[in-house]
């Protein structure tokens, strides 16, 4: 039976499949795996399971072996590499006067490339950049440029809600994310308060999303009439969590009630 193994190669990345061969693997085991810039290493995320019918048919690549104290000294240098290459590398921008801001910088497993990753406004030509560092290092070099959100799942941080952020600890990929999500939610739609450290939307406005549309289908519109027992007016607001609504009455007093506290009120017939 044809079995995959999940091997992820940075703490909070995606994860790929891989064939285990005869290997038994457990998650939190490091391997060196076969990829298509070389071998790599990696992590053992999810263990060996049968692989789906209606799974990928083609073929993958292979786990070449488990990793051994080498591999572990050569993961270590290639730290001490990046951290020179991230310095140098800064230093150069600053010469050369570009406006972009680098954020970190990652060696293939075997030391033959070297990948600068950084943000920009625009484009930004880079070449003269790229002789430097090829002269320094003597290896290829790449540079790539990311959206901001990416910035924030590598370097990580703390969220508004005092946790690691949840791009940095288990989301794989991006969704989209948009205000109708905060004013769903009845959140304040200032932008310093739905914003996360990226600057960008905060990607928890997606989680319960689907939750409060749900629970909307049993209320009535906002702006709907209904007579409640201190007389008419209109619905300004939903509370979905605690069963609730806001209703402003035609005194400009605003009251809140359940659902079983109010009627609709029924349309005057026109003429």
């Amino acid at each position: 039976m044809t079995k995959i193994v999940g091997i992820r190669f940075k703490p909070t990345g995606k994860i790929y499949d891989f064939d285990p061969g005869a290997f038994v693997l457990k998650p939190g085991e490091r391997v060196i795996v076969e990829t298509e810039k070389g071998l790599g290493f990696g992590t053992v995320a999810v263990a060996p399971r049968p692989l789906d019918k209606n799974g990928d048919k083609r073929p993958q690549k292979k786990v070449y072996r488990l990793a051994t104290e080498q591999d572990f000294k050569q993961q270590e240098r290639n730290r001490r590499t990046e951290a020179v290459a991230h310095e140098f590398c800064m230093a150069c921008i600053r010469d050369l006067d570009l406006e972009m801001n680098l954020f970190s910088v990652e060696s293939t497993f075997d030391a033959s490339r070297l990948t600068f990753f950084f943000t920009a406004e625009g484009r930004v030509d880079f070449r003269q950049l790229v002789k430097m560092l090829v002269k320094k290092f003597r290896t290829r070099i790449e540079m790539r440029q990311v959206g901001i959100r990416n910035q924030a799942k590598m370097c990580g941080g703390l969220g508004r809600c005092g946790r690691v952020l949840c791009c940095s600890t288990f989301i794989d990929k991006f969704e989209p994310v948009s205000i109708r999500m905060a004013k769903e939610q009845n959140l304040s739609l200032n932008p310093t308060k739905i914003s996360g450290l990226c600057g960008r939307l905060m990607c928890c406005l997606n989680y319960e999303n689907a939750t409060y549309q749900k629970l909307k289908e049993n209320y009535p519109r906002v702006g709907t009439s209904v007579v409640t027992g201190e007389g008419t007016g209109k619905i300004v607001r939903l509370n979905v969590i605690c069963s609730r609504v806001s209703i402003k009455l035609e005194t400009g007093a605003i009251v809140e009630k359940g659902l079983n506290q109010f009627t609709i009120a029924k349309e005057k017939s026109r003429k």
